[in-house]
Formats: C-alpha cells, sequence, structure tokens
C-alpha cells in the first residue's frame, strides 16, 4: 500500500528515505540506487573534492539525486558549492557548521536546502536560513555527531517545526537501519529516515569489503566515539563533534592519546590511508553506527529499502491498531 508522508509529497518519492551523504563512500552508483527504488540518493560530497563529485554524478547517470557536504570544510572553499549546484542536484545539505553564507546560492538554483543538526541551536540555525528539511542525526548515527540521541532529539526537534516553523519537514537519522526504526521515527513526529549504515553494507557503496564484513561480525557495543581517525587523516574538526567507528586495534591504541597522536600522525598518514584503502580493518578507523547490531548482511540497495518498506507499513497497519484496546 505504501507509505506516504510529507517528505514523499514534497520531494516526488514514493519512500520516505533518504540516504546519507557519507564522505568518500556515498558516491553516484549508491545514490542512484536509492532514487531507483524510490527514495532520494544523496552523493557525499563530503571535504570537497571537484573531480571526485563529476566522476561521482556521472556515475548517477540520469537519476534524480542530491549532494551533501561538511559545511565548515566547505567554508574553506566555497567555489566547490557552485561547481555541484552546476549539475542540479534535487536537494543539496550542509552539516557541520553554520548554513547561513550558503543559503541564498542554493534557493536560487532551485535546490532543496536540507540542514543537518544534532542539536536545538542548530536547528534554530537552519531555520534562521530558510532550511527546507531539518535532518535531525542522534549520536548513535556512524560517522560524525554530536551527544543528543534520536530518541529524544527528534520528538523535541518536532516540537520545535510545529510551534515555530510547521512548513518545515523533519527526517530522522541515527540507529535506524531496518522497519522499527522507520515506524518509530514516524510516530516520533518525522517525516521520513535518513540512512547511513545500512546502506553503507550495500555492493553499491564505495568500500571495501573487508570493512563491510568486519563491521558486520560486530554489533552495537562494538562502536566508539572518538578522534583517532580524524587525526590520522589530518581533520581538525570542531570540538563538539567526535566521529564514531569501529572499535578496532588501530583506534584502541590511540584513543585517550590524542596529543601523542597528533605529534606521529603526519609521518605515519601514508601507511594509515593505505590500510584503509587495502581493507586492513583493525588498521584502520572504519566510519560506521550502532546500527550494525541489526544488520544480517551486504545487501543491494533495492532489497533493503523494500524490506524496510515492508516492515514498516506492517508495524503501522497491523501491531499500532492491534495494540489499542
Amino acid at each position: 500500500m505504501g507509505i506516504r508522508t510529507r517528505l514523499t509529497e514534497e520531494l516526488g518519492i514514493t519512500v520516505p528515505i533518504l540516504s546519507a551523504p557519507m564522505g568518500f563512500v556515498a558516491g553516484g552508483k549508491l545514490a542512484a540506487a536509492v532514487t531507483a527504488a524510490g527514495g532520494l540518493g544523496v552523493i557525499g560530497g563530503g571535504y570537497g573534492d571537484a573531480d571526485w563529485l563529476d566522476r561521482e554524478f556521472a556515475a548517477a547517470g540520469n537519476a534524480r539525486v542530491g549532494c551533501g557536504f561538511i559545511t565548515w570544510s566547505l567554508a574553506e572553499q566555497p567555489e566547490l558549492l557552485a561547481h555541484v549546484l552546476a549539475h542540479e542536484p534535487a536537494v543539496l545539505m550542509l552539516s557541520f557548521g553554520d548554513p547561513s553564507p550558503f543559503a541564498q546560492a542554493i534557493r536560487a538554483a532551485r535546490s532543496q536546502l536540507i540542514c543537518q543538526v544534532q542539536t536545538i541551536a542548530h536547528t534554530r540555525a537552519a531555520l534562521a536560513c530558510g532550511a527546507d528539511i531539518i535532518v535531525a542525526q542522534g549520536s548513535e548515527a556512524g560517522g560524525h555527531g554530536a551527544m543528543r540521541a534520536t530518541l529524544t532529539l527528534v520528538p523535541e526537534v518536532a516540537d520545535l517545526l510545529a510551534r515555530e516553523s510547521p512548513a518545515t519537514l523533519l527526517v530522522a537519522a541515527g540507529g535506524i537501519a531496518d522497519g522499527r526504526g522507520l515506524a518509530a521515527s514516524l510516530m516520533l513526529g518525522a517525516d521520513g529516515v535518513m540512512l547511513g549504515s545500512r546502506l553503507w553494507a550495500t555492493p553499491e557503496c564505495l568500500i571495501h569489503p573487508n570493512h563491510q564484513r568486519a563491521a558486520l561480525d560486530s554489533d552495537g557495543d562494538g562502536t566508539i566515539r572518538q578522534t583517532a581517525a580524524d587525526i590520522a587523516r589530518g581533520y581538525e574538526w570542531p570540538e563538539e563533534f567526535t566521529g564514531r567507528v569501529l572499535r578496532t586495534s588501530f583506534v584502541i591504541s590511540w584513543h585517550g592519546r590524542e596529543a601523542e597522536h597528533r605529534a606521529a600522525a603526519e609521518a605515519a598518514r601514508p601507511a594509515y590511508l593505505a590500510a584503509v584503502a587495502q581493507g586492513r580493518t583493525e588498521a584502520s578507523g572504519v566510519f560506521v553506527g550502532e546500527a550494525i547490531g541489526l544488520m544480517r548482511g551486504v545487501s543491494p540497495v533495492a532489497e533493503i529499502i523494500a524490506r524496510m518498506t515492508e516492515e514498516a507499513e506492517v508495524l503501522l497497519r497491523e501491531r499500532g491498531p492491534a495494540l489499542v484496546t
């Protein structure tokens, strides 16, 4: 029967699912597959590489997709925004920084502005610059985030939007990997969900299969919020954000030794980047979320989205009424 929400109607999609713009791994093939399955795929612009972005938009073919940037990094090379907007993305998502310098250009290009937020203060800043869609991201998510949990952040943001900006759409993110998470998010007041880790474990994702296997052999307890992976790569993130990764030997060896790690990181960087590229998981920082405990294998995007939607439909149609006497 399908799930119709304000998000599906606004974006012209058939399932209320967006893919997370995971840096370096959410390429055009993944984004196109999400769109083909009824959602909207979003390419991970990450720290910004014009050549990589051109290749991945080409890989998406004629599919209607969006793109997302790490906002503080985009501010260091703002010319990339016009470069990406020339590809006519359906949505442009900004995360982890002040979106206001870029909002006018995004609106002028007729892309929908999505702002990912981790706090109520972030939400107010996103509303002030005219965000069309808010993604409320809980700390369960893989990759970078803050401290609030999805279960409380999403309804608090929903209440704020209802009071102050009822036309703004809300998407939940963080720890959502199956139909239960989709159905629960809708009950919390979201208009849809954004999937990261669940779509990371797909053949369409640009990630080494060894990293996928290691994550799927672990569980939600096998992740940790840390800064070791960023130090190793040479990225200086704002202090309020940490990254959730697998609890590998590399991460544990440096966690809590940040000053020492910074002193050693530059010389070790080539070896570290090689380990990541070659799939040597224990020598890497692998960004993935607590949702790995809900995932049982690497599956094609189309199967994941169809199964998740079907599970959510059953829960919303059957379990909810069965619980009410």
